[in-house]
């Protein structure tokens, strides 16, 4: 295909790298303009304050600057990009109903498997929309809502309405003005109070065509006393021009509920990975993310929880992996906004050949948040003399009734330790796979063992060669 990379012995090691053709119903020309954001709100016969949501956002996009701290993101053209794919003309629930190469696809990634395995509610996106969707039948006697964000506006729109935009509004940064105007797909998610979802539901994100831009929107409701484990995975072909990923997700986890979002993103290296994450927990609710990042040239991502009631717990579970030509600045942010709330930030990163991975926090407590407890550790290794890591922890604490722990250590693969192993009979690459996931095990421990299993095979895979 046009525009594709020759097969390197990389690009080889990432199998989700593999393009299909396009044959889309439709293809909106590229660049953005408010007349790109009315289209898309028409098309999907929005109602009027959405479609003036959307109008209001692309304003405020056009006014924002670019950060001007993390990752270059100078080479992003907005004007050389799509920012809406209809890949088929309706959503179906039956597999053998997608189109063909649609289904290859999702097949190779492995959808059809992991759902018949442990899902109760799966959905896939590929390009703006989602195509297709399978729900567990015991989750509608629950009263749980688990369908694309599309779904959800036309049949619950005043539920949507309430929550949507308020938790990130438009103006909270350049990326996430430009996802409030084009959003297309993400999930929708509700979960009534007391009800617990025992078995994850999960969301694939796939980009197909060059020069994309998928623009995902989440927003997840736990009602009181409620519990839900929400796992997105994420993939792309692997292309010389650059595509564009910029999500926005919101979550509302009430009184003594509990969220956990887990991550498991493997995006090609030509995506620039932009993400905006919030949550809102309220008395005696937990929110959880666990944030595994091996792919994309450039990510940055801060999932943030603002404790806002009494006894809210927060925590922020991360990976980041950088290697040739990859920048990862990832980090998380804990603000304590009411008493006896606490936090914790594990942040674990890896680079090699030349890769840079940046941990940036923040924690903030409140003068009315006494008696807070606040841990954040971030450990780095680097694998070679040519990869960086940076550190960048910020604190604002107000209120002195507070306990803070705060550790970091940057650490290179230690030569008695490998010794040791390959004086044991292991190989040398064997030694290095085993010290390295040993490194990121408190992180995979916390994922479902096929997660864990395939996050431990992709490290193993991009560790080949990369030391000694």
């Amino acid at each position: 295909m046009a525009g594709q990379v020759a097969p390197t012995n990389l690009d080889f090691e990432y199998r989700f790298g593999f393009s299909m053709p396009e044959k889309n119903v439709f293809k909106a020309k590229k660049g953005i303009s408010e007349d790109i954001v009315a289209m898309i709100s028409d098309m999907k016969d929005e109602p009027k304050w959405m479609k003036e949501f959307r109008l209001r956002a692309y304003k405020i996009f056009k006014e924002k600057k670019m950060p001007e701290w993390g990752a270059d993101l100078s080479k992003i053209n907005f004007d050389d990009i799509f920012y809406f794919i209809r890949p088929t003309e309706a959503q179906v629930n039956s597999w053998e109903d997608l189109p063909e190469e649609i289904k290859t696809t999702y097949d190779k990634i492995g959808v059809p498997e992991a759902e018949k395995k442990f899902l109760a509610g799966v959905s896939a996106q590929y390009e703006s929309e989602v195509v297709y969707e399978s729900i567990n039948k015991e989750l509608d006697k629950q009263g749980v809502i688990f369908c694309d964000m599309d779904t959800g506006l036309k049949k619950y729109p005043e539920l949507v309405k309430e929550y949507f935009g308020t938790l990130i509004p438009a103006h909270d940064n350049k990326f996430a003005a430009l996802n409030s105007a084009v959003w297309s797909g993400g999930s929708f998610v509700y979960v009534p109070k007391g009800v617990h979802v025992n078995l994850p539901l999960q969301a694939y994100f796939r980009i197909n065509a060059e020069r994309f831009g998928q623009f995902e929107r989440t927003l997840i409701i736990a009602e009181e006393g409620s519990y839900v484990h929400y796992i997105e995975g994420c993939t792309a072909p692997i292309y010389t021009t650059q595509s564009l990923h910029s999500a926005v997700v919101e979550i509302f986890v009430k009184k003594g509920a509990r969220v956990r979002y887990t991550t498991v993103q493997n995006w090609s290296k030509n995506i620039y990975n932009l993400v905006t994450k919030r949550a809102k927990a309220e008395d005696n609710a937990v929110m959880e993310w666990i944030d595994c990042n091996l792919g994309s040239g450039v990510t940055m991502k801060y999932p943030s929880v603002y404790l806002t009631g009494k006894g809210a717990r927060g925590e922020v579970l991360s990976i980041a992996f950088a290697g040739k030509d990859q920048h990862q600045d990832a980090g998380a942010k804990m603000l304590h906004m009411a008493p006896n709330t606490s936090s914790r930030i594990v942040s674990k990163s890896i680079s090699k050949e030349g890769g840079r991975t940046s941990y940036r926090g923040l924690v903030y407590v409140h003068p009315k948040a006494k008696k807070s407890n606040v841990y954040v550790s971030c450990d780095a290794l680097i694998l070679d003399e040519e990869s960086r890591s940076d550190t960048y922890p910020y604190m604002k604490i107000k209120q002195s009734d507070t306990s803070i722990q705060h550790e970091a250590t940057v650490e290179k693969l230690g030569e008695e330790k490998l010794f040791y192993l390959t004086s044991r009979g292991l190989s040398r690459a064997d030694a290095e796979g085993l010290l390295v996931n040993g490194f990121i095990e408190p992180i995979t421990k916390e994922i479902p063992l096929e997660y864990s299993v395939e996050l431990n095979r992709l490290i193993n895979l991009e560790m080949i060669g990369s030391v000694g």
